[in-house]
């Protein structure tokens, strides 16, 4: 199957089950740019992807907890015992390596712009390092740390330990070399599968900034802002961010 990388955006969730079937060819602007498939199990190693000009690297199974496949449980265990972050998605742990420099400045322009709009009503901004507890249903519970999380029930939702257990309205990751095949396809995934109202993801090889609706468990909508272009939330109405005003640098 060969779709462009619009319609990509557009109607990620179908393709997400469709490459279950077959591979999926990515064009842009006529070039063939990407191929989406599922992973193999037994293949040990995701292929290079790339994606609107952000490549992947290969990711052998060394990069996760040995062995990587583990209980929800086992993985409370082993995070509690350890002092290195790992993300725990479909039952698999995967350790979080250090952002890049640009990364961190882009996160950290796109969070001050957040914590000004938010500041002094209930919905909260709050930036990584942050545990976030997603279940896709109750025998796939998912333990993630994206970069910024927009969260409007938080008191109500602190278990005993301080550890917030609830459903952020708004989730933002922003794209790098060793985490965009996962922000792209398995977290967008998960996202829109747990109950997520809203993600971004945040280009700033690109600098781009593309924002999902979900609705149902599906995308209901989705929009893509380039060059001097504002990025507008669904969710919040007043929630609107200048492209230059966080890619800014040379």
């Amino acid at each position: 199957m060969i779709v462009n990388s619009t319609d990509l955006k557009n109607n990620l969730g179908k393709y997400l089950r469709d490459c279950a079937k077959e591979e999926i060819i990515i064009t842009s602007n006529g070039r063939k740019i990407a191929i989406l498939r599922s992973y193999d199990e037994n293949e040990n190693v995701f292929n290079t992807f790339t994606y609107d000009g952000v490549v992947s690297e290969r990711e052998s199974e060394a990069s996760n907890i040995e062995p990587n496949k583990m209980s929800y449980e086992e993985f409370l265990d082993f995070s509690e015992n350890t002092q290195k972050r790992y993300e725990y998605i479909d039952g698999e742990a995967y350790l979080l390596t250090a952002p890049g420099t640009r990364h961190q400045k882009v996160l950290g322009e796109l969070y001050i712009l957040f914590y000004n709009l938010f500041r002094g009503k209930k919905c909260i901004p709050l930036l990584a390092p942050y545990d976030i507890t997603l279940n896709k249903d109750p025998d796939n519970i998912n333990v993630v740390e994206p970069d910024l999380v927009v969260i409007c029930d938080l008191e109500e939702n602190l278990n005993e330990k301080d550890r917030y257990m609830g459903v952020p309205v708004l989730v933002a990751e922003i794209l790098s070399e060793s985490t965009c095949r996962s922000d792209l396809i398995k977290k967008l995934d998960l996202y829109m599968c747990s109950g997520v109202n809203e993600y971004w993801i945040v280009n700033p090889s690109n600098r781009e900034i593309t924002v999902y609706s979900f609705e149902n468990k599906d995308i209901a909508a989705s929009e893509t802002f380039k060059n001097n272009e504002t990025a507008q939330s669904y969710y919040f109405p007043d929630l609107k961010i200048k492209l230059k005003d966080i890619y800014n640098y040379k």
